[in-house]
């Protein structure tokens, strides 16, 4: 026979306190039903804490956590950003100053030298954010590759130009006018129709379009052989002699300021934009010649252009439109 066990209830009817007797199962059922009450209250208050409160050093961590990926992310964009400047420069290199130097583009090869890995990229694996990480170390690992081939470039170009200090200050380098947003060219080199005559001629210079009394630059150092009046042709017009082979002709002026024999840096004023000669509204008509032989002013304003504006510019200049003379 199971041992008995009593427990004490009120009685409201008989306003008396009585025992009540039960059975050692009863007692041991009871007890396993309040320990797995407290088994799974406990449960719940650890799942609770863990999902729903934080220590102070978990929290530290989490936010050191958002902060460096929000840098990792920063540090791709200003990847993505480097990537551009290298292009730009790389474009200018091979497209200016090698030109200058008649050598060659710096070889594709060495320029580009390829992907691979990068000394800590096993290191690196294993991490909730390895893939990003590796990524981002594989970029900077290739613009650093790109940077030093880039640097080997301008050393050559470098050991070309230091001789060549009064080649670089003679060359016609600059835009004739102000011209910054492009907006004033109004007419290239080549075929183009003739304002008056309406019909097709080669025209051997560039026009820009200009307010009369704009100031016009000397586009490289050089002297003063000619500053001459027409009343027709090219009307008040000057030729500067760079040296080297090259010459410059400004035309159209409405007031001429240098005179024959005068030494000239380039950036100086030389006149004032007008509509002299041949013209049909006031413009500036400037050319270039090397060696004797007129040139596309267009291959020469590498000194104040990007290749983003030179590339629009050299589009500019090959619409076949109307010229001003």
């Amino acid at each position: 026979m199971s041992k008995r066990f009593h427990k004490i209830r009120y009685n409201e009817q008989t306003l008396r306190m009585e025992e009540i007797p039960f059975a050692l199962r009863d007692y041991v059922f009871l007890v396993l039903r309040k320990v797995a009450v407290l088994v799974i209250i406990s449960a719940g208050s650890v799942y609770v804490f863990d999902n729903y409160f934080e220590s102070p050093n978990d929290r530290a961590q989490r936010r050191e956590l958002a902060f460096l990926e929000t840098q990792l992310e920063r540090m791709v964009g200003e990847f993505d950003d480097l990537q551009v400047v290298l292009e730009d420069v790389s474009d200018r290199d091979d497209a200016i100053y090698r030109s200058i130097f008649g050598v060659d583009k710096y070889p594709e090869h060495l320029r580009n030298p390829g992907v691979g890995g990068f000394d800590r990229e096993g290191a690196l694996r294993g991490y909730s954010h390895s893939e990003a990480v590796i990524s981002a170390e594989a970029r900077l690992a290739e613009l650093q590759r790109k940077m030093v081939a880039q640097s080997r470039s301008f050393d050559e170009v470098f050991d070309l130009a230091k001789n060549q200090t009064e080649l670089l200050k003679s060359i016609p380098a600059i835009q004739p006018v102000r011209n910054e947003d492009l907006k004033r060219m109004a007419s290239g080199y080549g075929y183009r129709i003739h304002p008056i005559y309406k019909v097709r001629k080669m025209h051997y210079g560039m026009d820009f379009s200009a307010p009369t009394g704009t100031e016009i630059f000397a586009t490289g150092d050089g002297e003063v052989i000619l500053a001459k009046r027409t009343y027709n042709g090219f009307g008040r017009h000057v030729i500067i002699r760079h040296g080297f082979g090259y010459e410059t002709l400004y035309a159209h002026m409405s007031k001429v300021l240098v005179k024959r024999g005068q030494k000239l840096k380039r950036g100086e004023v030389i006149g004032l934009v007008g509509s002299t000669g041949t013209s049909v509204a006031p413009h500036l008509h400037y050319e270039v010649r090397k060696d004797g032989r007129k040139v596309n002013p267009a291959q020469y304003y590498f000194n104040d252009l990007s290749p983003e504006q030179y590339e629009e510019m050299l589009k500019k200049a090959g619409d076949s439109n109307q010229s001003f003379d």
